[in-house]
């Protein structure tokens, strides 16, 4: 199995050229920042800076100041403590963040960027950049308690336009071979590293219903290697190219996406809907038979038990994956508190299908199909009964079924969750593939802008159990990071 080198190294390259402009812009906006009073900053108001914050929530050690002093640690601005599940198998990774922003008189530009790394030597780097369309006037910082009972889920939707640059490193993937029919005796493991470079758009339409148009356009290149030392043999001493189309050559490719999004609320606030529809197109120039179009379907359909809640906040486009800001536009932005007086509770029901279509006899890389089964390369969960990557192929269908409830007024929950899903090499194959099934209960922390946090048990497959722990890469309320397929 050989790297594609040269495409590889092309692309790390532009990561680097790309990094080193998004530090320039950092530099350049914090001496301007010395240099006079910026543009943005209210009259009349000076806000604490990261040091004096730090001093006020970790200066003078008490029980009292403790989650004061880790939300400050772990959500604070300009620099915080970066951490998260890398990806599955991959262990929980560790490092540091930087965001800024500035405003204009129009627009809002964030910043962030991060790297972090794992105790098996995996890594993640990624640089972030969002121009915020304001088109109102900016909101000021205050002191107090003013917009702690505001309705999180009515915060207006602006423009966005968003570039990122992002590589990762993983040690330690599994491959069960295409379909439905794989046995846990199939297993192999191998190792990846992505290099992703793009921008996208989202441009809201109507705002009562929150629908946006979102485009985006990104080059991937993508390398693999052995995995040796495992349970399981590397992937090259079992498959072929035939059965893990993609193993002996991995072509860059552009992809493209264009789709809908609608995210709107009812009832005061008890009905949230989380709908999505994508077509992408992955074109590779230097290996035409591995081009081939997706479309995406992705249903949420969640209602709260109580009003007011902010432990189920969707991502926000205008922030970075580092970034929980309430409010993408706000001069000084908060992250929402940890700790809430209010029980928090959600039922949620969620249909999801990707279908790929391959003209003319193409085929869809194995690294590029969508899996079920514990957890993707993404770190979303499904199927979590099953091993990660349990279920791999091009087509799959998805049913959840998720309750979730505080304890009490902790950030705490409890979370049992229900799965069905299927996977076909085709899509006609989706119709006779047997259902598989997943229970899975467990406890949740969703605290504030920390990331979401989960410990469960899960059961009910024909495969026995499996209990997973999982850190979200990105802080609530941040955007998600580009998907690795």
């Amino acid at each position: 199995m050989e790297p594609s080198g040269q495409e590889s190294e092309r692309g790390m390259r532009l990561l680097k050229s790309l990094v080193v402009a998004f530090l320039i812009l950092f530099s350049t906006s914090a001496a301007s920042g010395q240099a006079g009073t910026p543009v943005s900053a209210p009259p009349n108001i000076d806000p604490p800076g990261e040091l004096d914050k730090l001093k006020n929530s970790c200066g003078a050690f008490s029980i009292k100041s403790v989650p004061d002093c880790v939300e400050e640690l772990f959500t604070g601005q300009p620099f915080h403590i970066a951490e998260g599940s890398i990806a599955p198998q991959n262990g929980f990774a560790g490092g540091i963040a930087y965001l800024d922003h500035k405003n204009t008189d129009n627009w809002r530009i964030n910043w962030n960027a991060d790297a972090v790394a794992s105790i098996n030597g995996s890594w993640r780097a990624g640089a972030y950049l969002k121009f915020v369309h304001a088109g109102q006037p900016l909101i000021t910082f205050t002191r107090g308690s003013q917009g702690a009972n505001r309705n999180l889920t009515e915060l207006p939707e602006h423009t966005v336009f968003g570039l990122y640059a992002q590589a990762i490193s993983l040690n330690k993937l599994t491959y069960f071979g295409l379909g439905p029919t794989t046995s846990t005796a199939d297993r192999s493991f191998y190792g990846m590293r992505e290099v992703i470079i793009g921008g996208n758009v989202v441009k809201p339409i109507f705002n009562p219903l929150k629908l946006s148009l979102y485009g985006e356009i990104n080059r991937r290149f993508v390398s693999l290697r052995p995995s040796d030392g495992q349970p399981s043999p590397s992937i090259e001493v079992l498959y072929t190219e035939a059965t893990a189309p993609g193993l002996t050559t991995q072509p860059g490719v552009f992809q493209l996406g264009e789709g809908l999004r609608m995210t709107p609320v009812f009832a005061n606030a008890i009905v949230r809907l989380n709908y999505s529809l994508a077509y992408q197109q992955f074109i590779a120039p230097g290996n035409s038979t591995f081009s081939f179009q997706r479309v995406t379907v992705d249903l949420g359909h969640q209602f709260a038990l109580y009003g007011k809640t902010t432990r189920f906040l969707l991502p926000r486009s205008g922030n970075g994956p580092d970034d929980c800001s309430l409010d993408s536009i706000a001069k000084n932005p908060e992250c929402p508190k940890a700790f809430t007086r209010n029980l928090e509770s959600s039922v949620s029901f969620r249909v999801y299908t990707a279908l790929s279509m391959t003209p003319g006899g193409d085929i869809v890389p194995f690294y590029y199909q969508p899996t079920l089964g514990g957890s993707d390369i993404n770190g979303s969960g499904t199927l979590a009964s099953y091993q990660d990557f349990r279920f791999r192929a091009p087509n799959v269908f998805l049913l959840r079924e998720n309750f979730e409830h505080s304890i009490g007024s902790w950030p705490v929950g409890v979370t049992f969750i229900a799965d069905e899903g299927k996977v076909g090499l085709t899509r006609g194959d989706l119709g006779s593939s047997p259902w598989v099934h997943s229970f899975s209960a467990g406890l949740t922390l969703r605290a504030g802008g920390f990331p979401q946090m989960s410990l469960l048990f899960s059961w009910g497959g024909n495969e026995g159990t499996h209990t997973s722990a999982n850190v979200g890469s990105s802080l609530l309320g941040g955007a998600a990071r580009p998907s690795l397929y």
